[in-house]
């Protein structure tokens, strides 16, 4: 039990946000989404499948980055399968990795109706304990075991499933609301049961299929806290992931930091500062592709927009007539210039005149023409590589990191 338990975030975008149907981030940007969650304060990021080999060379550059500081404080996890296999596999692909999260299904829908016999309930916690002895024999510094579909899960076998874990060796449960079935009030009370019966933390994994996922996870961290431990919320920025999504990442902050009855009682992890919101969620929409709604709390353009009025008569009155926190906060306010005469960019058929146009721009210097062609042939490459035009951090980051950058741009099939 913790002294004084706080909330923390676990974003998952780069593992569950790039699941969602129809669109991806290529390797570069899922760094920089790394990037930007270090500058905000983000406990830790699950960055991806080590598995997987096109994953393989992002995954231990991101690693190497993390041991040069570069991605520090934040931590970088990897989700894997339950299973030993998947362990063994792992540490094959990326041995230097930290940290991780083992993932099965619990309840009897998905061990019935997708194991199909393969796996019964016995076997589903078996197999999930002989992962979690692996990954502690293999040296991993913090292990979260996902219940999938947690909400739909027997109780009994949930807790049972939970304390096999923690005999294992795992740190921390995630309870998995997967189709988004949970309410507030049925979650409130599921995971302080979970978390009373396992006296562990709990990470709280919540789809939006019903549009509560926001509310769910701080209702389930509230619960956890209630019960005397640390809680995680898994988030996806701008609310990114499979069908309806996931927990946004902004909201959940938000809720956490002005929500009524939770700013006075619940502590939010004191490393997160929303001032790289902004260019965090402009950045994540960029890449995506998918715009932010008008309407998106915190970010959307009519966050902070009053027409009516008798609301905008208020708000210059006294900006807390209408407004629960102030946009400066989130890093919004400074203009977004366009620039609209002669605009020189770098692009996968750059030349070196305008490419040194580009960086001389950014304030980056070469120390010699070799060093410069080089960046050129790498910028080309993340061109491609993104299929669309580089932002300034990511021009910055490729001159900054040419062999990171090398290795991102590296696919071994």
């Amino acid at each position: 039990m913790e002294n004084n338990p706080k909330i923390y975030i676990i974003d998952v975008t780069n593992r569950d946000g790039v699941q969602t149907s129809r669109i991806c981030l290529s390797k570069l940007q899922k760094t920089m989404i790394n990037v930007y969650l270090n500058k905000m304060g983000i406990f830790q990021s699950e960055f991806g499948f080590p598995f997987t080999h096109h994953e393989t060379n992002y995954i231990n550059a991101n690693l190497e980055l993390a041991r040069m500081g570069v991605l520090s404080p934040i931590r970088l996890s990897g989700w894997i399968r339950a299973t030993a296999q998947d362990v063994k596999a792992t540490f094959q692909l990326t041995p230097k990795i930290e940290h991780l999260n083992l993932s099965i299904s619990t309840s009897d829908q998905m061990i019935i109706h997708k194991f199909k016999g393969r796996l019964d309930h016995r076997k589903v916690i078996t197999e999930m304990a002989k992962a979690v002895k692996e990954a502690k024999k293999k040296g991993i510094k913090s292990i979260g075991v996902n219940a999938e579909d947690a909400s739909r899960t027997r109780m009994e076998y949930l807790i049972e499933f939970a304390l096999v874990a923690k005999g294992a060796g795992a740190d921390r449960i995630r309870y998995c609301d997967t189709l988004g079935y949970d309410s507030p009030f049925s979650i409130y009370e599921r995971v302080k049961q979970l978390t009373q019966a396992a006296q562990m933390p709990i990470e709280l994994h919540c789809h939006n299929d019903l549009g509560l996922a926001v509310a769910n996870s701080v209702v389930g961290a509230m619960a956890v806290n209630d019960a005397g431990f640390d809680a995680y919320i898994n988030t996806c920025i701008n609310g990114m992931g499979e069908r309806a999504g996931n927990a946004d990442l902004i909201p959940v902050i938000l809720a956490i930091k002005y929500g009524s009855r939770l700013k006075d009682k619940y502590k939010l992890d004191e490393r997160i500062s929303l001032k790289y919101t902004w260019k965090l969620c402009k950045y994540a929409s960029y890449a995506f592709g998918v715009p932010i709604p008008i309407n998106q709390p915190g970010v959307g353009s009519n966050a902070f927009a009053h027409e009516s009025g008798i609301h905008a008569d208020g708000a210059l009155k006294d900006r807390r007539n209408y407004e629960l926190y102030d946009f400066e906060e989130l890093g919004r306010g400074e203009p977004e210039v366009v620039e609209t005469g002669r605009k020189i960019t770098a692009g996968e058929y750059s030349g070196i005149k305008g490419f040194r146009n580009v960086y001389e721009k950014l304030e980056v210097k070469f120390k010699d023409d070799a060093q410069a062609i080089r960046v050129l042939e790498l910028v080309r490459y993340a061109n491609v590589h993104n299929q669309k035009p580089l932002i300034d951090e990511e021009l910055k980051f490729v001159a900054k990191y040419p062999e990171i950058a090398e290795k991102i741009f590296t696919m071994n099939p």
